[in-house]
């Protein structure tokens, strides 16, 4: 019996290396970084004035690859709410963050580091965005669920020279942009935003230039608006993302750019009905919608995390009123540093 003993325990010796070693290269990879922020400020006789006020966000960003043989398959989910409570009469609690943002690409290597892709995306929030302004009034909804939400899909080409790098081109993208409030919550706010003016479904879908405009002009030389609950464009797309990890710092950006092909070229008629040009509303070739996100982390003492996470975004026709009310196309930008319990991994 004994001289069957040590071949046997060289056999599961054997077995045992081989399972390591196919668990060490699984082709499946998850990468991310959760955790909440928090900060407080209490005064007391300050003299440079302000208020006590408590912050807090939860946060989360994932990755998820798959590599094997000449198939890619990449993910990224980054989920974000964040709210202040702020020591004052009116508007004490006020959202301060809100993100939705997925994002999927599969690939098919055909050559070194070059990847056949179809890539799709979904951006929205989770909550009613409101415009805070201090006083007793009901502060005006500027965003919710779905109003805005951006969902596109294309095909195109994936550069990828390493796991943390890559750029991604695609002369066929669809992008959907939704407006969407259904009709129980446009009669509940019909007192912020009257249903004879559309209510608040036509205030969104005027915020986010959902609409388009009748082919055939007014008397007197104006055209109508059609309001409708998404916008659908094909185009152009570019995108580029890094993730990378040393020991406990994680480095997280990806950048978007989309153009649409179609421009607007609603004739302009005067009032006796003569053609003075064409509207244009900025959403034509070359005009280039932009996202682009970043986050650095780093943790220490096994538990806590330090985040700077910054958002830059803009859209071409999403127009912004500044502080004497004037509408234009403007950058948004966002940056949030917080220190609080996380974990990476």
């Amino acid at each position: 019996m004994k001289k069957y003993i040590l071949p046997l325990l060289s056999f599961c010796l054997v077995l045992s290396v081989s399972a390591q070693e196919v668990a060490e290269v699984s082709p499946w990879k998850c990468t991310g970084v959760v955790g909440l922020n928090a900060s407080a400020t209490g005064l007391v006789n300050w003299a440079a004035g302000g208020n006590n006020n408590v912050n807090g966000v939860a946060f989360g960003k994932v990755r998820l690859t798959f590599a094997e043989n000449n198939l890619s398959w990449e993910s990224n989910l980054n989920l974000e709410y964040g709210l202040s409570y702020i020591d004052q009469k009116y508007d004490p609690f006020q959202k301060s963050s809100d993100v939705i943002d997925f994002k999927t690409k599969f690939g098919w290597q055909f050559h070194k580091s070059w990847f056949l892709t179809v890539s799709g995306g979904f951006k929205s929030q989770f909550d009613l965005g409101r415009s805070y302004d201090g006083s007793e009034a009901d502060d005006p909804i500027v965003s919710k669920f779905l109003a805005p939400s951006y969902t596109d899909i294309s095909v195109g080409i994936d550069w990828k020279p390493n796991s943390i790098f890559s750029v991604y081109l695609s002369p066929i993208a669809g992008q959907i942009t939704t407006a969407v409030v259904g009709d129980k919550m446009n009669e509940k706010y019909a007192e912020m935003f009257p249903l004879e003016n559309g209510g608040l479904r036509q205030a969104l879908q005027e915020k986010y230039a959902t609409w388009s405009y009748s082919k055939e002009a007014n008397a007197d030389g104006t055209y109508d608006k059609i309001y409708k609950n998404f916008k659908a464009e094909l185009g152009l797309t570019l995108k580029g993302s890094i993730n990378y990890t040393y020991k406990d710092l994680k480095i997280i950006t990806s950048i978007g750019l989309f153009t649409p092909y179609a421009w607007d070229k609603t004739e302009m008629l005067d009032a006796e009905g003569n053609f003075v040009g064409y509207r244009d509303n900025n959403r034509r070739f070359g005009n280039f919608d932009v996202d682009w996100d970043a986050a650095i982390s780093y943790q220490f003492l096994k538990c806590l995390n330090v985040t700077l996470s910054t958002s830059l975004k803009y859209y071409n026709g999403v127009k912004i009123a500044d502080a004497d009310g004037v509408l234009a196309e403007r950058v948004q930008f966002k940056s949030i540093l917080g220190l609080g319990v996380g974990y990476s991994f």
